[in-house]
């Protein structure tokens, strides 16, 4: 193995949505670096804006695309364009999520409870199934699903989320096993409290800090560069006999 190129990216293409800030974005700066040309998709222009104006700065191969993953015409207009762009998919990172509601269970709206599902588990469903015809011709095809470790150990208040994380950890093993013989890998990552806007309500709020700080070995949040980092693990060639798996970056809250 030519440890060299053990970690390289090197013209491979890559979707990855809900890429304009947090974790999303360091891993498309993970992923730019190691030499991918990369499709960040977002719903803000704005955000998506200024990402990818930050990335293309560097020199990295961006391209920036709005697209509302709860929308089914919005994910097929990626896969086209990025088609059209590029003629090739290697990597799809379904990072885009959803938790509008934090509170009891029993009192989530059911229309809080159809969005989550929707964000958090039939549009990573919808586009693999999108790109699995393209990914199917690439050398090294590769998906992976951000998860939260709230499938795992289910978050405070943050019930049905937990559930949807839950569900796109059997969609993660069930696509694994389905799509193998076709050398397509596909796995998750379930990242801890990490300071992001998305976990703000986590992090900024002293009486659930507490309670985290207790569980964690690490004490302290985690950096979206620490996910960024084991996503370009698993879409690399060092991670070549890996799938089905579920990789956890919690400082050691689930342990």
């Amino acid at each position: 193995m030519n440890l060299s190129t053990l970690f390289s990216l090197n013209n491979k293409i890559a979707i990855i949505t809900g890429a304009s800030r947090g974790i999303g974005f360091s891993i498309a700066k993970f992923f730019a670096a190691a030499g991918a040309k990369v499709i960040m998709a977002s719903r803000d222009q704005e955000d998506l804006n200024k990402a990818t104006k930050a990335l293309s700065n560097k020199g990295y191969d961006v391209y920036g695309m709005t697209c509302n993953v709860g929308h089914p015409d919005e994910l097929q207009s990626l896969v086209d364009k990025t088609i059209e762009l590029y003629g090739q998919i290697d990597i799809l990172v379904n990072n885009a999520g959803t938790s509008p509601y934090m509170g009891p269970i029993h009192e989530t709206p059911s229309d809080v409870f159809d969005k989550v599902m929707n964000i958090n588990v039939k549009a990573p469903f919808e586009l693999s199934k999108l790109c699995l015809p393209h990914l199917r011709k690439s050398s090294s095809p590769t998906i992976i699903n951000i998860s939260s470790i709230g499938a795992i150990s289910p978050e405070p208040q943050l019930g049905i989320y937990s559930v949807s994380k839950s569900a796109l950890h059997t969609l993660t093993k069930a696509c694994a096993k389905d799509w193998g013989q076709q050398k397509i890998r596909v796995n998750a990552i379930c990242p801890g409290v990490i300071k992001t806007k998305f976990s703000e309500p986590l992090w900024g709020n002293d009486q659930i800090m507490e309670a985290i700080m207790k569980r964690l070995s690490i004490k302290r949040l985690g950096e979206t560069d620490e996910i960024g980092a084991l996503a370009l693990f698993l879409a690399s060639p060092a991670a070549s006999y890996i799938t089905g798996a579920i990789f956890t970056s919690d400082g050691g809250y689930t342990s």
